[in-house]
């Protein structure tokens, strides 16, 4: 009864707003026709005769350098060479997703000659967070995944001029195309109960209306009213306790005391995926892992353009001049295998800095260590840089909002490779597909709902690796609570050796208890992996915290990535770093072509109506019951729309029902 009341004071509240706003209209309407035009009035009107309607200047560059595109008639564009482009050098600060993808904009986009682009990189190989190995010492590890749909704009913009290395004559984008198309992705079982059982998720959110009301609210929500504020602030129990959530903390790696306003921009970015959260049927996945699939193409393209890779050299510090309102990057300190060097800048060069890191400081065990190790806040790496860069101009950002509370940043994942087929029919059982097929296997992750540390797991297409045993499974295994007691294993995920979280994963599958450890120790290997800020994005901000790509003055400088700012995107995805990587190319050599919107469903009124129906499982928002007077309005407005196209438009999305 109190929900419902709830509800009926919110929308007697915008009723009675908008019939407010209709009587003061009318009434200052009949006051000009009484009293004739006030000296206010002809000065609008004056104002309006002198207006010009026109498109001129519509894609003016903004003070970054960029503007923003759609459509397909500048996505297939090719810009003219930038002015002065072979007489400038460019040097990349790390060799993640969004460095190579800077690189190969450099190259495809700004046409500066591959001998001018130079890649520092502290660690000895490519790939930043985007990784997948081999270590013959503890085996197959994958620290994450990454989830992809049609809508991201700029990473198929990228891929689509990336050659396969594994297709002669085709691209990554083609492959990738070809392969969901024929093979697409959906899981047959979203979520586990008591030991492999089937949770029936089947497809609902179950969300109250009350729960529905505060999703709708935050989404309404302006960006500045949610700084610094947690979901916690903005939910109760009406969501936390749905299905909805389940499924979006678990797919997103959400915390209840993360940012709600990354919240709302996940919610608002992705509002034409509703209907596909449930099943994962939204979502797209590379053949192989992350780094076979997008780093090596990358790489390759890259080295065959002449951009020069220097491994181990780990960057310190940016310095900067402050010269007639520019900041000028004037030297780069670095150190390179141990030894500290310095390269000297000039305005002509441009520098990109991917700033912050997820997967800094990630600490490695095995099947017999757990993962232990310093998980403080990091005094070198990815975030001391940016720490010392930030200390020389306050529109560089704040990276301590983000690094400082590893407690509330940290998760842990773990990979596990089956050694035999004792563990793959308690696999089969749960996801309904063989797993050694090469096809989809569990379309995403399966949730184990009652599991203490809240565990995860997921198979993609086998093999994960190209070269990977026909006759071994990879399964990615992840916790987002990682310091409470498991439900088999007694103690906390982050104490836990790799056989150890491999007996709590068998026990969710349903494996016997008497089978659990002779299966953990003889049918498969774990290697476990902290990582102390891997959700460190999420932490709640204000305006100014994360900084922009090209910050305000910089006319050779730009920062790439999860912690760089960028309009409307969401962080954790692999569009991200890509759309940083082209703003900040196009927007420092002069690219003259349009960087693409991000996908503009949350304008389009017909993927709102369908997701208004999704959210409530399928129920009209005309179906709900409010109180008397304004459930009476109902037949009268749904008369005003009978006959027109407002009424086919209700009708095909599942808002106007035969029965209403």
């Amino acid at each position: 009864m109190a929900k419902k009341s709830k509800l009926g004071v919110a929308s007697a509240i915008v009723v009675g707003a908008g019939a407010a706003a209709l009587y003061a209209k009318k009434a200052s309407e009949n006051k000009q026709a009484k009293n004739g035009q006030t000296g206010k009035k002809a000065d609008e009107t004056q104002e309006r005769n002198e207006y010009r309607n026109t498109e001129r200047g519509k894609y003016e560059k903004n003070s970054k350098g960029i503007y923003y595109s759609n459509g397909n008639y500048e996505a297939f564009a090719r810009p003219e060479k930038p002015e002065g482009v072979d007489d400038k050098h460019a040097y990349l600060v790390g060799s993640g997703l969004a460095s190579l993808a800077a690189a190969c904009f450099l190259v495809r986009d700004g046409q500066m000659p591959g001998k001018n682009i130079h890649i520092l990189e502290a660690m000895d190989i490519a790939g930043g967070a985007c990784d997948g190995i081999y270590d013959a010492s503890r085996g197959y590890v994958m620290r994450g995944g990454r989830e992809m749909e049609n809508h991201f704009e700029c990473l198929w913009d990228l891929f689509r001029s990336i050659p396969s290395i594994e297709t002669p004559g085709v691209s990554v984008l083609d492959e990738y195309y070809w392969l969901n198309k024929k093979d697409p992705n959906y899981s047959l079982c979203r979520a586990t109960v008591k030991r492999g059982q089937d949770a029936h998720t089947d497809g609902k959110f179950n969300l109250s209306q009350k729960g529905c009301m505060e999703i709708m609210k935050l989404f309404m929500t302006k960006d500045e009213d949610l700084y610094d504020k947690t979901i916690e602030d903005v939910f109760d129990d009406e969501v936390f306790d749905s299905t909805f959530w389940l499924y979006w903390r678990t797919m997103f790696a959400f915390e209840n005391w993360h940012s709600a306003l990354e919240m709302k921009l996940y919610f608002q970015r992705f509002i034409h995926h509703i209907a596909g959260l449930p099943d994962f049927s939204a979502l797209k996945f590379t053949k192989y892992n992350q780094y076979e699939s997008l780093i090596l193409p990358m790489k390759k393209y890259l080295e065959d353009a002449g951009v020069e890779f220097r491994f181990n050299t780990e960057v310190t510090n940016v310095i900067f001049e402050h010269k007639d309102g520019k900041k000028i990057a004037t030297a780069i300190e670095c150190k390179e295998k141990g030894v500290e060097k310095g390269i000297v800048l000039t305005e002509n060069d441009l520098v990109f800095v991917t700033n912050g890191s997820c997967t800094e400081g990630t600490i490695y065990g095995d099947q017999n260590h757990a993962p232990n190790g310093d998980a403080e806040v990091r005094t070198s790496g990815c975030w001391s840089l940016w720490k010392n860069i930030a200390k020389q101009d306050p529109s560089f950002g704040h990276p301590e909002k983000f690094c400082s509370d590893v407690a509330k940043t940290n998760w842990e994942s773990a990979t596990v490779t089956t050694l035999d087929d004792k563990i793959i029919p308690y696999i089969t059982k749960i996801c309904k597909r063989d797993p050694k097929s090469g096809k989809v296997v569990t379309g995403g992750i399966v949730s184990c709902q009652d599991s203490k540390w809240l565990l995860s797991w997921t198979i993609n297409r086998q093999g994960q690796f190209k070269d990977q045993d026909k006759d071994k499974v990879c399964v990615w295994v992840y916790g987002l609570f990682t310091d409470v007691p498991g439900d088999y294993v007694k103690k906390p995920m982050k104490e836990c050796t790799g056989k150890e979280i491999t007996e709590e994963w068998l026990y969710h599958l349903g494996v016997p208890v008497e089978e659990i450890e002779d299966l953990a120790e003889n049918s498969a290997v774990c290697v476990p992996t902290m990582m102390p800020y891997i959700t460190a994005f999420f932490m709640p901000r204000t305006k100014g915290d994360r900084p922009d790509v090209i910050p305000d003055g910089c006319v050779n400088f730009a920062f790439l990535g999860q912690f760089a700012d960028t309009p409307r995107d969401t962080v954790f995805t692999t569009e991200y770093s890509v759309r940083t990587a082209m703003e900040a190319v196009y927007g420092l050599l002069g690219v003259d072509r349009g960087v693409p919107e991000v996908w503009g469903s949350v304008y389009d009124v017909r993927e709102l109506l369908d997701s208004s129906v999704k959210l409530m499982d399928g129920k009209s928002p005309l179906e709900i019951q409010l109180p008397g007077p304004l459930n009476a309005l109902k037949k009268p407005l749904l008369k005003l729309v009978k006959g027109n196209v407002i009424e086919k438009l209700l009708r095909d999305h599942d808002i106007l029902k035969d029965n209403m």
